[in-house]
């Protein structure tokens, strides 16, 4: 019998890689999407199919994790087996401009969908994309035990959704999962996002079309991987015999400094005469060292970062290149070489 998924937030980055994973398992996949007056599609433009096709796996629903009946309604004719929520204000520097809105797309977006769980009585599994951004000022390494200090309001409205699938577990026996991600990056990401925004400008000053990176604070330390592996440790969490929570990360401790010498250092520049410090790009108050510890996730479900530093650095600054040639349409291929030996 073909399993049937849910996807909040298909058209970001994790959920298209999910809906990718998802239909090569054979799932039938459905995805939410706001209405909005412009598409904002282009991550799985190439996974469309015609739903008038009867051979069609791919199925999308205008919803809003603001909108609960909307939700309700929704999932009593899905019916799903699994939903990942993976929907929300998702920019950590945007949440201090937005401090409403993130707390209510992000904290009670997850709410709503839990109690319309509830409420539709269904039967499913139900993953919530939490995010190390919990941990703020706590030291490093984190793991699933150490303490939640978050340092921003996306942190907070993470952490509230965390806790809030915490009790809809235990207290109505549902089988609800949190996966703390750190950071995951991808060609994929949002230009606004750090990683992005420096693959990007590299790629752009390597074509003669910019001069100069503006960037903040250099010396924050983070765990980045690379996406595709995150969202296959998503699918994981669904498949085991008992819901628990994972923190999945790398493990790898990469400045933001490390990852700007690393990106000019792939295009052949010389990083310190295109970058510049603006004080515009910096946070009110900034995390600690996030080191995520996986080991949990490396016993229990098998799962282990390949994809980092470095290499994760030159598969987004070659794809952001190749993008430039191509009338800057997204590049959504992977890399020839992976998955990796």
């Amino acid at each position: 019998m073909t399993r049937r998924a849910l996807i909040t937030g298909i058209t970001g980055q994790d959920g298209s890689y999910l809906a990718e994973l998802l239909l090569a398992k054979g799932y039938e996949v459905h995805g939410l999407r706001r209405r909005s007056s412009t598409f904002n599609s282009v991550r799985i433009e190439h996974l469309y199919q015609d739903p008038r096709d009867p051979g069609t796996r791919l199925f999308l629903h205008y919803a809003d994790l603001t909108d609960e009946s909307r939700l309700i309604r929704l999932l009593r004719r899905i019916q799903p087996d699994e939903i990942y929520n993976l929907a929300g204000q998702s920019h950590v520097g945007v949440s201090f401009d937005e401090p409403e809105y993130t707390a209510d797309t992000v904290g009670l977006g997850a709410v709503r969908l839990l109690e319309a769980i509830r409420t539709a009585d269904l039967d499913c599994r139900y993953y919530q994309a939490s995010s190390s951004a919990m941990y703020g000022t706590a030291p490093a390494p984190q793991r699933e035990d150490t303490a939640f200090r978050p340092s921003s309001p996306y942190g907070a409205a993470k952490l509230y959704a965390h806790n809030a699938t915490t009790i809809y577990r235990e207290g109505y026996g549902m089988f609800a999962v949190s996966g703390i991600l750190f950071n995951h990056e991808s060609p994929r990401r949002g230009e606004t996002f750090v990683t992005r925004k420096v693959s990007r400008a590299v790629a752009r000053i390597q074509a003669g079309l910019a001069d100069y990176l503006y960037m903040g604070n250099l010396d924050g330390i983070r765990d980045w991987g690379y996406a595709p592996e995150y969202v296959e440790g998503m699918w994981r969490m669904l498949q085991a015999d008992q819901p628990s929570d994972y923190v999945l990360a790398t493990g790898k401790s990469f400045s933001v400094r490390d990852f700007v010498i690393a990106a000019f250092e792939h295009a052949g520049l010389d990083w310190e005469k295109h970058v510049r410090t603006d004080e515009r790009y910096l946070r009110p108050t900034e995390p600690s060292a996030q080191i995520g510890d996986a080991s949990k996730a490396g016993r229990e479900l098998g799962w282990t970062a390949q994809v980092y530093g470095k290499r994760l650095v030159e598969i987004m600054v070659d794809a952001d290149a190749a993008a430039l040639g191509h009338e800057g349409k997204l590049w959504v291929d992977r890399p020839r070489d992976w998955p990796p030996a």
